[in-house]
């Protein structure tokens, strides 16, 4: 399963070239995900607060394939690809949304791995009101194919 947010690249997200700075896909990622936890029926400040649970990232990866700029729209998809005992990887693919001048492009791909840990940082597994629902998800991500299965969020169709 994966969701799609839709962004407008804001100025301030812009370097002195008139591209977006590297940087920026990272918080991209996190709309990304962030939107994938609710669609599931539950977000992050649940997580911690009921369950002392938090997701700190590990590790990043972006391929950069082609600059946002600004005003631009773009899409950020983002699904789950593995829950292993304390591991978590979410995959993320950005794009340019089509316009009148331009087809849909595709500007950055990545992944990020986070490890679950309790309120003192310690490695713990995911409580399994969350564990199960981001497992589905994975299993049809699975079955169908990244990017097949896309349920669209933020008043898209």
């Amino acid at each position: 399963m994966t969701i799609v947010s839709e962004q407008r690249v804001r100025y301030a997200e812009t370097d002195q070239m008139g591209v977006v700075y590297h940087a920026n896909y990272l918080v991209w990622f996190e709309i990304g995900r962030v939107e994938f936890m609710r669609s599931l029926g539950f977000d992050y400040r649940q997580m911690e607060v009921e369950d002392g649970c938090i997701l700190p990232v590990v590790e990043v990866t972006c391929r950069y394939k082609a600059p946002a700029r600004y005003d631009d729209k773009i899409l950020i998809e983002a699904w789950p690809v593995l829950l292993r005992g304390s591991l978590l990887k979410f995959a993320y693919r950005v794009t340019r949304a089509s316009n009148m001048r331009e087809p849909q492009q595709v500007l950055a791909e990545g992944e990020t791995a986070h490890l679950v840990c309790d309120a003192s940082m310690q490695k713990c597994l995911m409580p399994e009101r969350y564990a199960a629902p981001i497992r589905s998800a994975i299993r049809v991500a699975d079955r169908n194919g990244d990017g097949e299965d896309r349920d669209e969020i933020d008043g898209q169709e």
